[in-house]
């Protein structure tokens, strides 16, 4: 709509979890499969597509699981690469309350509901959002279990 060329690097572990492909192709310019497991696109993670390319590219954008956009990130930082994540993988309520979206952006506490939640991906600490995101990880299993087993299934 903004005339812009935009290149996709659409990653995932296996072609089952391309989810919005029809989507993304009628956006890209050029779009660059990937796949963990070489079923679909290009065998290995979107970091391997992304090094082919990075000349190419004035800015890149990084939107998915919490380790993809950190290894994209130490990877356009050797390339002096501006790249913008977005960190709603953290987001819970939306309003800020609950907290659970808390990230540290330049050492400095930031909410990725309220203040984000794209970010300048070379200040974010990826490393306390990952370890954030699974404080909860044992409870959510027990949950899990628990609803698994209230449907008969195990």
């Amino acid at each position: 709509e903004h005339g812009l060329d935009v290149d996709v690097i659409y990653g995932a572990r296996t072609v089952d979890l391309l989810l919005i492909k029809d989507k993304i192709e009628k956006v890209a310019t050029n779009l660059f499969y990937v796949t963990d497991d070489g079923s679909y696109g290009e065998k290995g993670f979107v970091t391997n597509a992304l090094e082919k390319r990075i000349n190419d590219y004035d800015i890149c954008v990084a939107i998915g699981p919490v380790i993809m956009m950190k290894n994209v990130c130490e990877l356009t930082k050797k390339y002096n690469l501006r790249t913008i994540v977005s960190m709603n993988p953290l987001m819970v309520d939306g309003s800020g309350m609950c907290g659970a979206c808390r990230c540290e952006i330049e050492g400095k506490p930031k909410f990725a509901c309220i203040d984000g939640p794209e970010f300048d991906g070379h200040k974010v600490n990826f490393d306390l959002a990952m370890k954030r995101m699974n404080i909860y990880k044992e409870e959510e299993k027990e949950k899990w279990d628990m609803m698994k087993k209230s449907l008969g299934r195990n």
